[in-house]
Order: C-alpha cells, then sequence, then structure tokens
C-alpha cells in the first residue's frame, strides 16, 4: 500500500526529471487546500487566489531542491504561509494583534448552517450564534496564532508537521494552538453560560 507521501514523492520525481504533467497533478490535487488555507490569511478572494499562484511558481521553481525530508504538502504549505506572510507586508496589512472580533467580516459568515445538529429555532440561533463567534475569534487572531491553530484544527496537521511547515518548534506549536483555544473559548464562554432560551 503506498502513502500519500509517497505518492507524493513519486510525483515529485517526475517533476524533477522534467515531467511537467506531474506537477499539474500535484496543482490539482493541494489548489483546493491551499486556498482553503490561504484564504484564512488573505481574505480578499482575488488575492488570496493570486497568492495560492505564486506559491505554486515558487515551488515549481524550488522543486529541484526537494529532497523528501518533509512531506510534499508540509513544504508547500510552508511556501504558501511565508508568501501570504509576505503579500500582507507588502500590502503593508498587518495581520490583527488584538482579540477584538472584525464584526463586519464576521457578519459575512453564513456557514454556520453546517454546525447545526437539531433544527429548532433556538438551536439554530445558538448555531449561528457560536459559529459566528468561533470565525470572529479566530480572524482577529494574531497570524502566527491563527496559521497554527487553522492547521491543527481545519487542516487535520499533526504538532510534528505544523511544526515543520511553521518551521518553529513543536514546544512552540503547542503553545500557539494553546492560545489560540484559550482566546476562542474566552469569547464563547459567554455564549455557553447562557441557556439557549436567552441569547439573543
Amino acid at each position: 500500500m503506498t502513502t500519500e507521501r509517497e505518492c507524493d514523492q513519486l510525483l515529485v520525481e517526475r517533476v524533477q526529471a522534467g515531467d511537467r504533467r506531474a506537477f499539474d497533478l500535484l496543482v490539482s490535487k493541494y489548489q483546493r487546500r491551499l486556498m482553503r488555507l490561504v484564504s484564512r490569511l488573505v481574505h480578499d478572494p482575488a488575492e488570496a487566489e493570486d497568492v495560492v499562484q505564486e506559491t505554486f511558481i515558487k515551488a515549481f521553481r524550488a522543486l529541484r531542491h526537494f529532497r523528501g525530508d518533509s512531506a510534499f504538502y508540509t513544504w508547500l504549505y510552508r511556501i504558501g504561509i511565508n508568501t501570504a506572510k509576505n503579500f500582507l507586508v507588502t500590502q503593508g496589512r498587518r495581520a490583527p494583534t488584538s482579540t477584538e472580533a472584525d464584526a463586519e467580516r464576521a457578519e459575512g459568515f453564513d456557514d454556520a448552517d453546517s454546525l447545526r445538529d437539531i433544527n429548532t429555532p433556538e438551536s439554530v440561533l445558538a448555531s449561528k450564534q457560536i459559529a459566528f463567534t468561533v470565525n470572529a475569534a479566530m480572524e482577529a487572531l494574531p497570524l502566527e496564532l491563527r496559521t497554527a491553530i487553522v492547521l491543527r484544527e481545519i487542516e487535520g496537521l499533526s504538532y510534528e508537521e505544523i511544526s515543520e511547515v511553521m518551521a518553529c518548534p513543536i514546544g512552540t506549536v503547542r503553545s500557539r494552538i494553546f492560545r489560540a483555544r484559550e482566546v476562542i473559548a474566552e469569547k464563547l464562554r459567554p455564549l455557553l453560560d447562557i441557556p439557549a432560551d436567552k441569547r439573543r
């Protein structure tokens, strides 16, 4: 049985041998996942798409140096995160450092429906408020914390993989994820302490 990492490594070797189509396969495999990650850092969809494209261009150019010491996707995510950070810096934008929610952006959040369990009006309202609060809290996190929690909770990467992607020790990864969870839990506490019928 071939693992995903081994499959990727075979494709990488084909690209290194001059097979451009093998790179197209890697792009189609990781484009959506990379877009999901980058969109959490660069909020404008068109700009996020540009960052993803630039990431793949950088990856293609650097692929001849890829030795397989890490999984291809961790290497690709690292390039994506660095490209997104550089983009934000060149745009003169700073990642939020406070934990104040960006209410405007959070108001546009409509993925809350997927968090719904029971379709009573109260549970729908509660689910939407919780999703809204989680999303707003994540958006307001400093970039390093947001990146760590997205890689862990949304992308499902292990602490070791996140450590590779973010190029920092596992202890730092654990600390960032812990701090991000603390901030999110703090924002959720008022909602979870109030009975559902009292939420407005």
